[in-house]
């Protein structure tokens, strides 16, 4: 299958997101989450609403994309990027990159904070190391899929 692009990007509060949005936000993580992954856990958490959602959004305007930041001491000590999820026509081509140096970007200019951590599903540790994220903890079973803690830092 070619690669599809995602055709626009917005970074948006919960009370910006319209009703559609985070139907189809939401949507996505269970569809990847919990449908493809098979990994029951608790999507709606209730940290959606004090977070800040990047979304990516096909021609048609649907979200094919989506990551939350957390902000500092909301789950971790330090800002956070998770629930990245993409869709499964979406996933070549780089849109999985862009999502995060998008989410990543709003932390460092918008929140002016130089450091991010993340908890990635350890399959995907080299993409998140090609991003400069570094492995700070051991591997951990969350929801039933290994998981790893990692760190990027601006100041090197």
């Amino acid at each position: 299958m070619d690669s599809v692009k995602i055709d626009r990007w917005e970074i948006k509060s919960w009370e910006d997101l319209s009703p559609q949005e985070i139907h189809d936000m939401v949507k996505l993580r269970i569809d990847v989450f919990i449908v493809e992954q098979a990994c029951a856990y608790e999507e709606l958490d209730g940290l959606d609403p004090s977070c800040v959602h990047v979304i990516g959004k096909n021609h048609e305007g649907n979200v094919v994309a989506t990551a939350r930041i957390a902000s500092k001491g909301l789950i971790y000590e330090l800002p956070s990027i998770g629930r990245v999820a993409v869709s499964k026509n979406y996933r070549m081509g780089g849109n999985g990159r862009v999502l995060m140096e998008k989410s990543m970007a709003h932390i460092l200019e918008n929140l002016g904070e130089p450091s991010i951590k993340i908890a990635a599903q350890q399959y995907l540790r080299s993409f998140y190391e090609s991003l400069g994220y570094a492995q700070v903890s051991e591997p951990y079973p969350w929801d039933g899929i290994p998981h790893i803690d990692m760190v990027f830092s601006a100041e090197g």
